[in-house]
């Protein structure tokens, strides 16, 4: 167990932020309770910086750059040890509160934390296709122990350290809706396809068949998708098509490099 005397018992809340003005008010409301709130903007023109202002005066603008890279710059404003991440589609829920102050008190065990999310689509909490607990990386962490790897987008992280599990959940909302799915994984397949390609990942035709299909597979039928009903089984269909541009873009950026052409983006 950490040293309670070298441990700040004060948590810094860390959000990025870009465009998110229908979720973003919900977001930081839902971390008031927090001794410190951080947003790192990038250039919002939707209205999403000035919401931000009348909650907290540290709102930072940077261009992006990668999501791990802005995760990073957003923890180095932190002037408090423990970290909180929330994306402007999350928010903490008065669970989680608890947890955080009760393992505070009693001085924690590990240097950061998975906290579980529940997720929603179309009206519905979605338990399947892979969306519950849904862990991608900790999102409450000693700073001095964890950072993001600098990805474009889903990015992994570092740590020296342990990492310990919360019973409390976080709630999300990725989409709002279908049309939301769309414009967002638009920009996403986007930023994978190129990290692939600057991983030197080599594109086969094949890629443009069988992986959307065994995305759609492992979805509905390996993690059981089919038994969230309508909602499960066009999140499935949604998310083969996601793969489908994406490596459809990946073909696209290798043969615009061999012609010397841009891609647009």
């Amino acid at each position: 167990m950490m040293d309670k005397q070298s441990l700040s018992q004060k948590i810094s809340a860390v959000v990025i932020a870009y465009n998110d003005a229908p979720n973003i008010r919900r977001c930081l409301e839902s971390v008031q309770w927090a001794d410190e709130l951080i947003v790192l903007d990038s250039h919002s023109t939707d209205g999403t910086t000035e919401i931000c202002l009348e909650y907290t005066p540290l709102v930072f603008q940077e261009t992006f750059s990668g999501f791990g890279r802005l995760r990073n710059i957003a923890v180095s404003k932190a002037t408090h040890d423990w970290i909180l991440s929330v994306d402007t589609d999350e928010w903490a829920t008065e669970a989680v509160k608890q947890e955080i102050q009760q393992l505070l008190e009693i001085g924690p065990s590990a240097q950061a934390y998975f906290v579980p999310r529940r997720n929603y689509f179309l009206g519905r909490r979605i338990r399947h296709c892979g969306w519950y607990p849904d862990y991608r990386q900790p999102q409450f962490f000693h700073k001095g122990y964890m950072r993001y790897r600098e990805d474009l987008v889903h990015e992994s992280f570092e740590l020296k350290g342990t990492v310990g599990y919360f019973k409390a959940e976080i709630d999300q909302i990725p989409f709002r809706n279908i049309d939301h799915f769309l414009r967002k994984m638009d920009r996403y397949s986007a930023l994978r396809a190129e990290a692939m390609f600057e991983e030197g990942r080599i594109f086969r035709a094949h890629q443009l068949l069988s992986h959307p299909l065994f995305t759609f597979l492992k979805m509905y039928v390996g993690r059981l998708g089919f038994l969230d009903a309508k909602p499960g089984l066009i999140l499935s269909i949604l998310y083969a098509y996601y793969t489908f541009v994406k490596y459809a873009k990946l073909w696209e950026i290798y043969k615009n490099a061999k012609t010397g052409e841009s891609s647009g983006r």
